[in-house]
């Protein structure tokens, strides 16, 4: 084959390509809802169930596969199509499901809040629960004037880390010049 038809079948080629693309976007995915309201957080109504759940704070990467396992398994959902186009009775379930995670036998080990302080109990907290207890906790360790509650009452770093180096915000740093 001379070298002309070869250029001219890559040509070809690309132009298939070309309208591959355009009409894969013509075929967009039609979404009812542009945002959706999961647990206190706006999600974007065109992320896929698998990906929108990841924005609610408390889920995760491993959480939230494990989310997707028991709904696939369990409920016959496909976790690809997008999270705008669930009822209100299926966001009443996947919320559910993210809340009470133990009903659904997701194991325990997943979940944020293991062998609470109170009640030695496992919890999964999400959205402003999750934030309200964190903010407990700390004041706890304050007022039990342990290690790390004086690392966070001096707003220095609680895990070890550096304060030489890194961990200087909000004051100048360097050597000021004297005045004439």
């Amino acid at each position: 084959m001379g070298s002309t038809k070869i250029k001219g079948l890559e040509k070809k080629k690309e132009e298939e390509k070309i309208e591959k693309i355009k009409k894969h976007k013509e075929k967009e995915v039609k979404v009812e809802r542009a945002i959706v309201r999961i647990i206190g957080t706006d999600v974007d109504g065109t992320l896929p169930i698998r990906r929108a759940i990841w924005k609610v704070k408390g889920v995760g990467f491993s959480f939230g596969n494990a989310v997707c396992k028991v709904l696939t398994m369990q409920f016959n959902w496909n976790v690809n199509d997008p999270i705008g186009n669930l009822t209100d009775e299926n966001l009443a379930l996947l919320e559910d499901i993210i809340r009470n995670p133990a009903k659904y036998k997701i194991p325990s080990w997943m979940f944020n809040r293991r062998k609470d302080i109170e009640d030695g109990k496992d919890y999964h907290l999400v959205g402003n629960d999750l934030t309200m207890k964190i903010e407990f906790d700390i004041k706890r360790e304050i007022e039990l004037r342990t290690y790390r509650g004086w690392r966070h009452m001096l707003g220095q770093p609680v895990r070890g880390q550096r304060t030489r180096s890194h961990f200087r915000k909000g004051r100048a740093v360097g050597v000021s010049r004297k005045k004439k």
